[in-house]
């Protein structure tokens, strides 16, 4: 990101929620000597626009920190953007709320106790159970009600570990939901109708579509990937097992590649129509957000999941474009259409950095990306 600001003539640098103190013209940041490949601390020019990359739940609702964003919301000359992560049950009652996409959401409800997990199960025969905070496909489950060899009611339960899922059989709600208390420590869940997903060679994928501001202040899509399942996984995330695939190949096996083409063009679309809503629904200023969409083996397309904070996308062509998009949204809200690049950092030479691969330091926990225009 630091590069790509560079490339357009705008100064992009990191602060963290302890170094930004807005009361001066000037705040500690982070620039990048690529002479001496390593960080270089300093002075830099308050900024116009601060994109917060904190990339913990657990970080971000530190007291501290929610004092920082808060200053930063109500301060009048900074723009900042994607305050917040999302909490699973709360999108689900956002896109409920609309006609234009309450039909793309799986039937959804809080897992409070056995009996509402015994009706939903009787309405749908498969559901998947999601940490309401939960990431990456952390803490997933998936439960099957169906007949035994004696023709007896059957529940089995796909519980994800890493790369692969470990299946149990109860012959009980009342075991079945003992085991499910036991999985969840106590966390909050959901629990969501299972979609019969499109699949490629006996295993189900999905979509994952990267959705951004753009230019002139406008929701667009930077690109649209596949996650295919690992032959051992309830899910498509690439760390519990799952692999980055060309959505156009998976989708033509079903579909072809007229059908696959038609069906590429609606998701963008429809995620369009998705993040218009949550933007709406959340009443923050959103720059970007991802999304895993489904499609079904009649071609539907469904909502799961946004992300709100999506990090590096791992296609190249769409990781290129969406870094132009956040330089170019930045200049949108500072409301200036060519950037002047400020005396102060435009001696400094900048490389991007992989921050999502480092262990969590006092700098990764609590990281700002911050823009000079």
């Amino acid at each position: 990101m630091i590069k790509t600001g560079e490339d357009h003539g705008v100064d992009v640098y990191v602060t963290t929620t302890d170094e930004l103190k807005l009361s001066g013209s000037q705040i500690v940041g982070y620039t990048y000597d690529e002479v001496h490949k390593k960080w270089k601390k300093g002075l830099v020019p308050l900024p116009n626009v601060v994109y917060n990359r904190i990339p913990f739940r657990k970080f971000e609702l530190l007291p501290e920190v929610q004092q920082t964003i808060q200053s930063c919301l109500k301060h009048g000359k900074i723009h900042f953007f994607n305050p917040a992560f999302y909490n699973k049950w709360t999108l689900f009652e956002w896109l409920s709320k609309s006609k234009d996409t309450k039909a793309i959401v799986p039937v959804t409800q809080k897992l409070t106790n056995s009996d509402e997990l015994e009706k939903m199960l009787q309405k749908h025969k498969s559901l998947y159970l999601k940490p309401v905070r939960g990431k990456a496909g952390k803490g997933i489950m998936k439960v099957s009600y169906r007949n035994g060899k004696n023709q007896t009611g059957e529940y089995q339960l796909s519980i994800q570990e890493k790369t692969r899922s470990h299946i149990s059989r109860h012959s009980s709600v009342q075991q079945l939901w003992s085991q499910i208390r036991e999985m969840s420590s106590g966390k909050d869940y959901i629990m969501q109708q299972a979609i019969q997903l499109a699949h490629y060679k006996q295993r189900p994928f999905d979509l994952r579509a990267l959705i951004q501001k753009n230019a002139k202040g406008e929701w667009s899509v930077a690109g649209v990937g596949a996650r295919l399942a690992g032959k051992r996984s309830i899910t498509t995330h690439v760390p519990r097992g799952g692999s980055i695939d060309n959505p156009l190949k998976l989708l033509s096996a079903t579909f072809g590649l007229g059908g696959s083409r038609k069906i590429i063009k609606q998701t963008k679309q429809t995620a369009i129509i998705l993040a218009k809503q949550i933007e709406k629904a959340s009443g923050q200023t959103i720059g970007e957000m991802s999304m895993d969409l489904g499609v079904d083996t009649s071609g539907n397309i469904w909502f799961f999941e946004a992300n709100a904070k999506p990090m590096k996308f791992d296609e190249p062509h769409i990781r290129k474009r969406s870094l132009q998009n956040l330089i170019r949204y930045s200049l949108f809200l500072s409301g200036n259409k060519k950037a002047k690049r400020s005396p102060e950092t435009a001696a400094a030479r900048k490389k991007t950095v992989n921050l999502r691969s480092r262990k969590p330091n006092a700098l990764t926990q609590k990281i700002l990306a911050a823009i000079k225009i």
